[in-house]
């Protein structure tokens, strides 16, 4: 510690507050709050046991600090400034989720109900979180499918006054139509607090109400309403069994669990809401051998500072640091008492327990798809070089094919896979020039030899070349792809796939056979299969083009330019067929005389 730094401490007051902490380049490496600046910022400064701390005060260069009023204030403070700099050393929230609410302004004359990300302190009911936006769309179609609430955003005085005729859902029965004025605030909220309820999930009035409507329509032999109403029935059943019910007291909490193991970290939600969890979700933490008390203060401070309504209890599987004074500043957060309780046993302490173990097996899942999707890529990559003989790992793979139907309309097709995974972005396709007579080789050659010549020329497009070259096909379209790399003195190794019987040719020739659940097999039929489909869509659209032209040769004063703006206009010949004179004669390049014979063609 240098003599500034101690004079600064010296100086510090016997007041609460946050400090932060700099490096020698002047970035914030450390946030906290402390209840006495004083004493907690000196206490870095002393002999340090734990290695994560001494690490961080060995960069410490300087430190700066903002008194506050109380404890719950620099709560806030330090929160805002952890989530705004994202410093190195503090336990960081890695997923920064805004779950969705739906929020209604009860302030307002006449409200409507509106989706938005952030709960304010702002006197508006809000109603979630809804942690799927199928979940969303649900409630909010159902919403309009069986309550005439407004859903526009016009000014409804303003509308009165101007005396505005009722738009198009009020006319179909869902809107009630406020801006028409006929419609009283008193009678517009009691229809408001029938959606409020149904929001909190009450569902069985709204249910057995429309069972009623439908077994009237049943008995009015309106059978068409009839099923209309049993579907919203059903619709709304659904919603209510997508919620599982595992209290009976009806309380709203978040159940939190820290879980980690040697390489990852997560903190794990079962949002319960009316008594029924309605979703869960699990966000990662950057943190390294902190206690589960540090962990899970550093994630309430974090994740409830402005991210989602604050239930009235949280239940902890873990006791957090400072538990109390994270318990006031919650409350005055929320404007209400929040609890926040760490059961040793009973039905919390089993919720508790349930959200661990789903945090544990997110972790166990996590590392299990990153596993897989390392073995289809760089795993499968690696095995693939250990095959060919290849001692770097390739970055960029580029397959080619050819497609062709009986020798006409040949195409070529160059696909790229970036560290095992496609990029759509650098595919390549090739209209074959030359009259191949569908000889592979020519065609092999022609795509291949235009691929490395533009290359050459220096085309930004094309200058970046591949670690390792794939051909669809055997040992003759292998020597064609070593031909033209030789040619143009490249040293990249070229392997082909004979597709029958997924034979690798090598690049010295000879055969491999893998097993058919051989990962680096895998990632060969990938790329090739991805090649072969790339080639095929677009030698269909070039034949169907061609399709086109060829009928339209046949008939007289269409020219190859007249041929070319009626396939753009029409797309396809039956379009073409089903166009009238006038319509024929607005495609560009055609005039009345040519379009009447066109028609008069398809119309004899």
């Amino acid at each position: 510690m240098n003599d500034a730094l101690q004079e600064k401490i010296k100086l510090l007051p016997d007041k609460p507050g946050v400090y932060r902490m700099y490096n020698a380049n002047g970035e914030i490496i450390y946030v906290g709050k402390a209840v006495n600046l004083k004493n907690r910022v000196s206490q870095y400064f002393h002999k340090q046991t734990n290695p994560k701390v001494a690490a961080m005060v060995s960069h410490i260069a300087d430190f700066s600090y903002i008194i506050t009023s109380n404890e719950t204030e620099a709560l806030t403070l330090e929160s805002n400034l952890i989530k705004a700099n994202k410093p190195r050393y503090n336990i960081m929230l890695k997923d920064d989720k805004h779950f969705p609410y739906v929020r209604l302004d009860v302030k307002k004359p006449y409200p409507r109900f509106e989706v938005v990300r952030r709960v304010q302190q702002d006197g508006a009911r809000y109603f979630g979180p809804y942690l799927s936006a199928i979940a969303l769309r649900d409630a909010l179609k159902a919403i309009r499918d069986l309550f005439p609430v407004r859903h526009c955003k016009k000014d409804i005085q303003k509308a009165i006054n101007r005396r505005e005729r009722p738009c198009l859902m009020y006319h179909l029965g869902k809107c009630c139509a406020p801006c028409s004025g006929n419609v009283t605030e008193e009678a517009y909220r009691a229809l408001l607090e029938s959606v409020c309820s149904f929001l909190e999930g009450h569902t069985k009035p709204v249910t057995e109400l429309l069972t009623t409507q439908m077994q009237e329509a049943a008995d009015a032999m309106d059978f068409e309403k009839a099923a209309q109403l049993r579907d919203r029935i059903r619709a709304i059943e659904g919603l209510g069994e997508k919620q599982r019910a595992i209290l009976t007291n009806g309380a709203d909490s978040d159940v939190l669990a820290f879980a980690r193991d040697d390489m990852d970290a997560v903190v794990f939600v079962l949002f319960v809401r009316g008594g029924k969890v309605i979703g869960s979700a699990q966000m990662g933490m950057r943190c390294t051998d902190e206690s589960p008390g540090e962990v899970m203060a550093s994630f309430l401070k974090q994740y409830y500072v402005d991210s989602g309504a604050i239930p009235k209890e949280i239940i902890l599987h873990e006791t957090p640091d400072d538990m109390q004074a994270i318990g006031r500043w919650l409350s005055e957060q929320k404007g209400r008492k929040v609890e926040l309780v760490c059961p040793q046993r009973g039905p919390k302490r089993a919720q508790a327990e349930m959200a661990y173990k789903n945090g544990m097996d997110a972790i166990y899942k996590a590392r299990e798809l990153e596993h897989r999707a390392w073995e289809r890529g760089e795993g499968a990559m690696l095995r693939l070089c250990e095959l060919i003989g290849v001692d770097v790992l390739p970055e960029r793979m580029e397959c080619y094919d050819n497609s062709h139907m009986q020798g006409r309309d040949s195409v070529g097709a160059m696909v790229v896979f970036t560290q095992g995974k496609p990029d759509n972005k650098a595919y390549r396709r090739f209209k074959i020039k030359a009259e191949t007579d569908g000889d592979d080789y020519l065609a092999m050659r022609e795509v291949l030899t235009r691929r490395f010549e533009r290359a050459a020329a220096g085309d930004e497009k094309w200058t970046q070349l591949p670690d390792l070259l794939v051909v669809d096909g055997g040992i003759g379209q292998l020597h064609v792809a070593q031909e033209v790399l030789e040619r143009f003195g490249l040293d990249i190794p070229a392997i082909g796939l004979a597709e029958k019987h997924e034979i690798i040719i090598l690049p010295d020739g000879s055969e491999l056979v893998l097993d058919a659940h051989d990962g680096a097999l895998h990632l060969l039929e990938r790329i090739r299969d991805e090649a072969h489909r790339f080639a095929i869509t677009y030698h269909r659209s070039l034949r169907a083009k061609t399709a086109l032209f060829s009928v339209l040769d046949e008939i007289e004063g269409v020219g190859d330019k007249r041929k070319r703006a009626l396939f753009d206009a029409f797309i396809t010949l039956d379009a073409i067929k089903a166009a009238d004179v006038d319509t024929l004669a607005a495609a560009s390049g055609m005039n009345k005389t040519v379009a009447q014979t066109v028609y008069n063609y398809f119309h004899p």
